[in-house]
């Protein structure tokens, strides 16, 4: 099975590389990421479909020809048809015309017969079926003249494109294929779209020390919420189905400003599985408007990876706004860092929830109104861990990031600290973790006891004498003492270095003297010059 898994995966990348191939030449990652995305998405719906219509007709098979063919023969009769289309709709809530299903259309580019109004109305098919879908694919502009420029050259694009995919078993295809194709995509072509390359992104092996941190305890936990207010793509969200084992009752609350993002978080619930009436997501700006503000408004569970030092109005009127009002300062207008976990922080359970954040670790240090917020949620209490991360673990930035964990109503106001910025295997490109390390980390915050260079339990008298400072060093202690080097090693090594230099200084000076000058004068230069080195 692993094997199989292996394939499909290798399968997936190498069909997402030569599609990007078509598309590199034409714009950059950030525009063609959503093309693919996009496409990967309508076949995982139009495969889910045919082969659920192949099982209808009681004819199962995992070949999508075939099932095509039981599609279209099913289809001829107008009676059965409608029966059938009945019951998709029931069932799956979308249908797709058997004309224009993803096989069908790409039978047709095969046959140089593909048009791309088709896929157009394939992509309305679905949008109209149920609300759930709607605007799904607006963001995907078939006939950009970014994909070539006439209507026969756009054509030629997406078809190419639609033949490269098309080798991809997407129902077979174990966990996350959405999250495999964005984190790959994103990974191979971060240089290609920029800064912002990894924004709606979260690592896997983050979110799983994130979302096992926060459902610690909770596993069992029926109707289980958890909310993340800079959802990106709903990946970070979609971890809590991994480590509940009531997976099938969570309710997932999620909002993201941009438009297409949020739609890739939409078709990331649907190919997840998530029921309709358990997910809510919103488009709209977070810290400008707040979100949601009717019930639940609560929830057991807050993870978060908002953009880091965004800027922000951090308008006067903000102080009214029961998000901030209580901490007596807003974020500054350059660094909405508190803003964001001020927002996260104001919507968690007042017993027993748990919210974790991904931050820089400036917020764990900077003065003035940081300094003011970052003291009075010690006061509180609120902040219950801060973990230091290794380096060049984002794909968007290699800075060291930190992820505070905070509870609301603790009995106690230690902070426990983790020094896990060497808990990292070291990439070519980027550093990973791995399950060992992700454990450490938890096992630590689990027993919260003193583990020497590692974790450390900082009373409040501590953080207080301090000035409210939580940088990880001052609490742990990494120093390593250099070892002590004996004078004759270093005698020795000196003999050894001035040895070497003297060999290669002479192989030097054997070379320069076989060079000859291209004339009497230049030659008689060549040779002064070689005297003056020398001497």
């Amino acid at each position: 099975m692993a094997d199989i898994n292996k394939q499909n995966s290798q399968n997936l990348y190498q069909a997402l590389w030569n599609s990007a191939d078509i598309l590199r030449s034409k714009m950059d990652a950030n525009e063609y990421k959503s093309y693919l995305l996009g496409l990967v998405f309508y076949k995982y719906l139009s495969d889910k479909m045919l082969f659920y219509v192949a099982q209808t007709m009681e004819e199962e098979t995992d070949d999508l020809q075939v099932a095509q063919k039981i599609y279209e023969e099913a289809c001829n009769d107008a009676e059965t048809k409608e029966d059938l289309l009945s019951v998709l709709q029931e069932e799956i809530s979308y249908t797709i015309d058997a004309g224009l299903t993803f096989t069908s259309l790409v039978n047709h580019a095969n046959n140089g017969e593909f048009q791309l109004e088709s896929l157009a109305q394939g992509f309305r098919n679905i949008e109209q079926a149920n609300e759930t879908f709607e605007n799904l694919f607006e963001d995907i502009d078939l006939y950009s003249k970014k994909l070539g420029a006439t209507p026969q050259k756009q054509n030629a694009t997406i078809s190419a494109i639609m033949k490269e995919l098309s080798v991809l078993d997407v129902a077979a295809h174990a966990g996350d294929i959405l999250g495999d194709a964005y984190e790959y995509l994103i990974g191979q072509f971060a240089s290609d779209s920029g800064k912002k390359a990894g924004e709606f992104y979260t690592p896997q092996p983050v979110a799983k020390l994130m979302t096992q941190i926060v459902l610690h305890g909770r596993e069992n936990k029926k109707g289980f919420t958890v909310y993340d207010a800079a959802m990106g793509s709903g990946s970070l969200l979609l971890n809590a189905k991994k480590f509940s084992n009531e997976p099938g009752t969570i309710s997932y609350y999620g909002q993201e400003l941009n438009t297409s993002t949020y739609n890739l978080a939409r078709m990331n619930m649907i190919l997840h599985g998530v029921a309709v009436e358990n997910q809510y997501l919103h488009n709209a700006d977070t810290l400008d408007h707040d979100w949601p503000t009717q019930e639940p408004t609560d929830f057991d569970g807050v993870l978060m990876n908002p953009p880091y030092s965004a800027k922000w109005s951090a308008d006067a009127g903000f102080m009214q706004d029961p998000r901030f009002s209580s901490f007596g300062a807003l974020a500054p207008k350059s660094k909405a860092d508190f803003a964001f976990l001020l927002h996260g922080f104001y919507h968690l359970k007042q017993n027993g929830g748990v919210m974790a954040i991904v931050l820089p670790h400036g917020v764990l240090f900077r003065g003035n109104a940081e300094g003011r917020i970052r003291q009075h949620l010690l006061e509180e209490g609120a902040i219950d861990t801060v973990i230091g991360m290794p380096a060049n673990i984002f794909y968007n930035t290699s800075i060291p990031t930190t992820v505070i964990i905070l509870k609301k109503n603790r009995t106690n106001r230690d902070v426990l600290f983790i020094d896990a910025s060497q808990e990292f295997d070291k990439g070519k490109n980027q550093n990973t973790m791995t399950d060992e390390h992700i454990g450490k980390i938890l096992d630590a915050y689990v027993n919260r006891k003193d583990i020497e260079k590692f974790a450390y339990v900082a009373s409040f008298e501590e953080i207080k004498e301090n000035d409210f400072n939580l940088n990880i060093p001052r609490y742990v202690d990494t120093f390593e003492e250099e070892e002590v080097i004996h004078l004759s090693e270093i005698s020795s090594s000196i003999k050894s270095n001035r040895s070497e230099i003297e060999k290669t200084t002479a192989d030097l000076y054997s070379l320069l003297d076989d060079l000859v000058g291209t004339s009497g004068k230049e030659d008689k230069e060549l040779k002064e010059f070689l005297n003056q080195l020398k001497a």
